[in-house]
């Protein structure tokens, strides 16, 4: 991130910072980037906020609400998310692939830049 790596003056919305500013409304400056991301991951959370610590409650038009899920995690087990976890692993502990067949296992951890 530009704001991290390189002192851009730019606010990184990464997935914690954006259900801030979504759900507060608010707007914020580059040098709040740290503090928005710890409140997202440990405060303003995704399903049931806890506004009762939150600095930022007597503000929020979301203050109180809880919320759906916005899309169901499908199952991990026999998931391509697995196959790919299995392979790095074995990989990287020097084992032979067990999915050396399935090319487009190997090849979405080489688009990630994890092989």
């Amino acid at each position: 991130m530009a704001r991290f790596a390189l002192g851009a003056a730019v606010l990184p919305v990464d997935v914690n910072i954006r259900r801030v500013l979504e759900r507060t409304g608010a707007s914020f400056t580059p040098e709040a980037a740290e503090a928005l991301m710890d409140l997202g991951a440990t405060v303003c959370i995704a399903r049931v906020p806890r506004c009762g610590v939150c600095p930022l409650a007597d503000r929020c038009p979301s203050q109180g609400r809880t919320f759906e899920p916005l899309r169901r995690q499908s199952r991990f087990e026999g998931s391509f998310r697995q196959r790919r976890a299995q392979t790095l692993r074995a990989l990287m502990d020097g084992r032979d692939d067990p999915h050396a067949g399935e090319v487009a296992v190997r090849e979405s951890l080489k688009r990630d830049g994890l092989l």
